[in-house]
């Protein structure tokens, strides 16, 4: 079973908001088995969704679409619906009663004319109950392909996809067993994985598929299986990521995506009951960020100092001044000060400081654009490393954010042997 993603709306084409619902009804779809032919968005024009619904019309057996089921006229979805079945809008008595109650209790407000419009659906339709909304789901079938259309806002999207669709398309088809496995790297970027891996990905079977999904720091990679035996496709599945362990074990940090470099640094506190501080200068806060982006991690974070100008290392970590003039900003000396500094400010086990240039320019250091020290005080001792993370600045710190976390797992897991 294929299908399409369609995303209707001009504050999409003009960057003006970003588009999560695709992801998330790709990710949906794919977990029942259902392939993902394509993604695409359009503008609010009639006449360039008639061609989008007529392109995809028998090419894909499922289209599905959102955006455009609002109360107000720039909403053209359901009237160009009618267009394309050649249908008619009918009052839905049941959607009204909803809207009704939904606007009346939650808003404390009579209904409008415009809010009980939104019962107008296709008379050939099937209604997709909107709990949440007052936008109504509508399922519309076209000789081989099903055109299923969604509102935009997506919490109730979201309600529509889950409690709606997906059943739906279990109860009544029959689909592929899709099983994906994503394995977490990091520390090796993904020409160094695959050279390490190619062998193992040369030999692996043809219904096994390995996509590489690097980002800065950690490279994911995702194996694909497709068939209609499960418990085969899993155990294949097992098989190779075993054999894939004992070849990168040193660099596999986790399993399916769910655990993040961050969330394995927090379990990993947590479980020696150990805290963290972190001082950051050319990073800005970004690795308290992601750390506390964590739920829970109050519990072993303790805090964070951003010194991002000279003088608040001096007047708040208390760095010498001397140190300071006698090494640069940027330098190993003052990284390992800014550690220790901050691990003693907060009472914490564990502490992270950053200092370099992530550039464009130079700013109080003497340090080429791209040098970053980076410090890791632990509680028996303190480890610092440079690096040249290169240009641009968006790189710079984010990289220094990855190695820092990589940094912090290796010296946390040497002290647990």
């Amino acid at each position: 079973m294929k299908a399409t993603i369609v995303t209707i709306g001009d504050e999409i084409l003009i960057g003006q908001i970003v588009d999560t619902n695709s992801g998330f009804i790709a990710k949906s779809l794919d977990k029942i088995g259902v392939e993902i032919h394509e993604m695409t968005s359009i503008s609010d024009n009639k006449n360039h969704i008639l061609e989008t619904f007529s392109k995809l019309q028998n090419q894909v057996d499922l289209v599905v679409i959102t955006g455009g089921l609002g109360p107000t006229k720039d909403d053209i979805t359901k009237h160009t619906f009618c267009e394309y079945f050649e249908d008619k809008l009918v009052r839905n008595e049941a959607v009204e009663t909803h809207v009704i109650d939904l606007i009346e209790r939650a808003m404390k407000r009579p209904a409008s004319q415009m809010n009980k419009d939104q019962a107008l659906v296709p008379s050939k339709c099937i209604v997709l109950h909107n709990q949440v909304g007052t936008a109504p789901g509508m399922w519309m079938k076209k000789e081989n392909t099903v055109y299923i259309s969604l509102p935009g806002v997506p919490y109730e999207m979201k309600y529509i996809v889950e409690n709606e669709i997906i059943p739906k398309i279990v109860r009544e088809y029959e689909r592929p067993y899709i099983i994906h496995k994503t394995i977490m790297t990091y520390g090796q970027g993904e020409s160094l994985v695959a050279e390490r891996i190619e062998n193992w990905e040369n030999n692996l079977p043809e219904f096994i598929k390995l996509a590489y999904l690097p980002s800065p720091g950690r490279v994911r990679l995702r194996l694909s299986a497709r068939g209609t035996d499960k418990e085969f496709l899993e155990q294949k599945i097992a098989e190779n990521v075993l054999s894939l362990s004992k070849i990168i074990g040193d660099i596999i940090v986790g399993f399916d995506g769910d655990e993040t470099i961050e969330v394995i640094l927090g379990r990993l506190l947590l479980d020696k009951k150990m805290t963290l501080a972190t001082a950051e200068s050319c990073t800005g806060g970004k690795i308290a960020q992601v750390i506390t982006s964590v739920s829970g991690a109050s519990k072993y974070f303790k805090g964070s100092v951003v010194s991002y100008a000279t003088e608040t290392k001096i007047s708040v970590l208390g760095l010498s001044e001397q140190l300071i003039k006698d090494h640069s900003v940027v330098s190993f000396e003052v990284a390992k000060a800014m550690a220790i500094a901050v691990k003693k400010l907060m009472k914490s086990d564990y502490a992270i400081a950053t200092t370099g240039n992530a550039g464009p320019t130079k700013g109080d250091g003497k340090a080429e654009i791209g040098t970053v020290f980076i410090a890791i005080a632990t509680p028996n001792e303190v480890i610092v490393e440079e690096f040249d993370f290169g240009q641009p600045r968006e790189k710079v710190i984010d990289r220094a954010v990855n190695k820092a976390f990589e940094m912090l797992q290796k010296e946390i897991l040497k002290n647990l042997l």
